[in-house]
This record gives C-alpha cells, structure tokens and sequence, in this order.
C-alpha cells in the first residue's frame, strides 16, 4: 500500500482513493504524524505532496525531490540530507518527464532555506520517518510562491493546488 502524505487535505486532493494522511503544517507535526501513521498502516512507499516556495521557478511548476535537505540546523546537523527511494524517483521522471528534479530545502519558516532553490515545510521529517521505518519515499511539490515573498496574499496557491493534484494523478498510477 502507498500512502500518500501532505500538509494539509487540500493538497491531497489528487490522491484521490488512495490511502492519505494530513500530517499538519511544519516539521515537527509531519515528522511525528508520519511516524505514527507509518507504524500503525505499515504501507510500502510514501509519496509526500505539496505546494511549495521556489527561488526563480515559475508558479505551477512541478518538482521533484533529488533530495530533501533540512536546514533548519545549525552546527553538527547542517544540511541533514535524505534522499529519495532511486526507484520511486525513477517512477516520477518517467511520469512527470517535464518536471524539474532538483534538492528541496525544509525550513520551519517561510524564507528559512539558504541552499536550496525550492523550499518546503514537511519534506525532510516525512522522508526521514520513512527512512528510520525502511520505507522507500519520495517528494513531490508544485510551485506557488517565490520563497522571499512575504506577502502571502500575492501567493497563487490555487494554481499550485491545480498543477499538484494534475501531477499526483498522473503519478499514482506509475506507483501502484
């Protein structure tokens, strides 16, 4: 079974039937909410979804998780890394050919990634349940802000709830 986790129900509705978990907004509450939900349904893959801010990318645009990189520590734990199952990955190119495949930064605040050209807010800890579990997984986010704008009004979160659920519909298929 594939579970399919995001932030928030409105970013899950691409899942469609598919087994779904609304993990909460930032990193702590997906890490946690993921744990239990990867220890009491036992699925085989997750697919993590949402929408996300990017520096330099166009609003709507899909991306694929090379990584997720956590940088909201400092010192020993700086650029926290986990990457995506190779096979999922490879899943997603075939199916999403014009999505863009690059590293995505989690930060618990808006503007918190340096590193990264596409930031979200769950990524890492999701990936990183999963990994701790033996569970293969993969991130999946579409564009719907430049991560320095402030001004959340100016954020197109429509059109990225759009251009997610088209991505993840095309995409279950290629995963189950």
């Amino acid at each position: 079974m594939l579970l399919v986790v995001a932030a928030t129900q409105r970013e899950l509705e691409g899942a469609g039937a598919a087994e779904s978990l609304a993990c909460g907004i930032g990193p702590v509450e997906a890490a946690a909410s993921t744990a239990r939900a990867l220890a009491d349904r036992l699925p085989n893959a997750v697919l993590h979804v949402g929408v996300a801010g990017a520096r330099g990318i166009p609003t709507g645009t899909i991306v694929i998780g090379s990584a997720a990189i956590y940088e909201d520590a400092r010192g020993p734990l700086v650029h926290q890394r986990v990457e995506p199952d190779p096979d999922l990955l490879a899943a997603a190119r075939r199916a999403l050919p014009d999505a863009r495949v690059l590293p995505i930064g989690t930060s618990a605040r808006v503007g918190g990634t340096s590193d990264c050209q596409v930031e979200g807010m769950e990524g890492f800890s999701v990936l990183r349940a999963a990994a701790l579990t033996g569970v293969p997984a993969l991130e999946l986010r579409a564009v719907s802000n430049d991560i320095d704008e402030a001004d959340r009004s100016r954020w197109r979160l429509d059109d990225a709830l759009v251009a997610l659920a088209d991505a993840v519909r095309t995409l279950l298929p290629e995963l189950l």
